[in-house]
């Protein structure tokens, strides 16, 4: 029986092994759906008719025909037809469909939002955590009613963003 790497499970080749192309072929194909992952499409139970080499799809959660037995995996189609590759915990791939990044968080593909601590952009910090709620301005010996209701606004605004706690 062959040796397969931990992670992804891509056959290793061994001392003494015949057909030792085979392996490392079989190895490159799996790395080549792996590496910069594009998906067609995700969530999809049904194999497309005429794929074409080196489109992948995250297959769904009722996978027929060829696809049977695969659900949540990569399915990249190649010269030698379809190669699954089971799903881990920090996997992404680029949704071509839809137009965002997915990720794996271990038990499931979760669309369109990539944990962070922070958003860095130029080195500088313009996103950090959430912080604890800000209540809307009240009270004061001189009421800016213009000024408050601006204030309100902007304390919504961060609100709807997530930046602050309601």
């Amino acid at each position: 029986m062959t040796e397969l790497s931990d992670r992804f499970a891509l056959p290793l080749l061994s001392a003494g092994q015949a057909q030792k192309e085979l392996y490392h072929n079989e190895s490159l194909a799996l790395l080549d759906l792996l590496a910069h992952t594009a998906v067609v499409d995700h969530g999809i139970d049904t194999p497309p008719s005429m794929p074409s080499p080196g489109q992948c799809w995250i297959v769904g959660s009722a996978p027929t025909g060829a696809w049977a037995g695969h659900d949540g995996a990569l399915a990249g189609w190649t010269g030698g037809g379809w190669r699954f590759i089971a799903a881990r915990a920090g996997m992404t791939a680029w949704d071509i469909a839809n137009g965002y990044w997915l990720h794996h968080d271990g038990s499931d593909w979760v669309e369109g939002v990539l944990p962070a601590s922070s958003l860095n952009v130029g080195g500088v910090q313009v996103v950090g955590g959430q912080i604890g709620a800000i209540a809307n301005p009240a009270g004061g010996s001189f009421i800016d009613a213009e000024a408050r209701a601006a204030v309100t606004l902007i304390l919504n605004a961060l609100r709807t963003h997530g930046l602050i706690a309601t």
